[in-house]
């Protein structure tokens, strides 16, 4: 009877912290969403003339500034957290019975894991009261891989990895894909969940896969300053005909992605 009784009581914690976490990692979602709708907002001010970094750190500084905003940033933090570790269990736990659909997986859930550590790292620098340029970061590392043996192969190959995310962000877009993973009302609510899923992803894919062929463009051109990230990607696309218009769309897609990104913290298949 007591081993019966103990074996209850861990299962029952078990379920507790599993609970605990799952809570953590849908606030993860809302976070997303706050972040991208940020990102989105910088992004249509910078189409209408104005300034401002249309990436995470522009998003975490104007976090960083609000009332409350060192607690805001550990909540970032913590919901990255606990993001980054669900998306690694995702990957130890796949059961695709395919064994290079199974690794392609595992590579998809780990990439996003790393994505997720990377916001986490960079809310803790703002949370300690630190800053963090996401341009200059990829202009360093771009520096540093052009100045060693292959460095300008591994330069491309960087660039076009990042543009094979923006691509795939665009194809889960158009397919629709991204509502396998989500348990979805019925009705005009899942009718608009969708839509604000489909234009969101095409717009990230976009502006994820300008800033992967800013890479490209700065390996074969030698100039380590054309890779600049998100914020450069996103300033790229003004230089476009018809690119404030561009930039605009683009910046509203972000926004309406933030909003998916509230939906699916609610609808999410934990």
């Amino acid at each position: 009877m007591a081993s019966n009784s103990s074996t209850a009581g861990s299962a029952a914690r078990a379920a507790q912290d599993s609970a605990v976490f799952e809570v953590l990692a849908r606030i993860g979602y809302v976070v997303l969403g706050v972040l991208h709708l940020l990102i989105g907002l910088i992004a249509i001010t910078v189409a209408g003339g104005g300034s401002g970094e249309a990436d995470q750190g522009g998003a975490l500084t104007q976090i960083q500034q609000s009332p409350l905003g060192v607690a805001l940033l550990w909540i970032v933090v913590a919901g990255m957290a606990a993001l980054a570790v669900w998306q690694i269990a995702e990957a130890l736990l796949v059961r695709e019975p395919d064994a290079k659909k199974a690794w392609g997986q595992r590579i998809k859930f780990l990439g996003t894991a790393v994505a997720y550590i990377a916001i986490a790292i960079t809310g803790i620098t703002f949370a300690v009261g630190g800053s963090s340029d996401s341009s200059e970061s990829s202009q360093s590392l771009s520096a540093s891989l052009m100045a060693s043996p292959g460095g300008i192969v591994l330069l491309v190959l960087v660039g076009l990895v990042i543009a094979g995310v923006g691509a795939a962000f665009v194809v889960r877009g158009i397919t629709r894909a991204f509502t396998k993973k989500l348990a979805l009302p019925s009705g005009a609510a899942k009718s608009g969940i969708v839509a604000f899923g489909v234009v969101g992803y095409i717009a990230k894919g976009i502006a994820v896969g300008v800033a992967g062929i800013l890479f490209v463009v700065a390996a074969f051109t030698h100039d380590p300053e054309t890779a600049g990230g998100l914020n450069s990607a996103l300033y790229t696309l003004t230089t476009l005909p018809f690119g404030v218009a561009i930039l605009w769309v683009v910046g509203a897609g972000l926004v309406l992605y933030g909003l998916f990104c509230f939906a699916r913290a609610r609808y999410a298949r934990m």
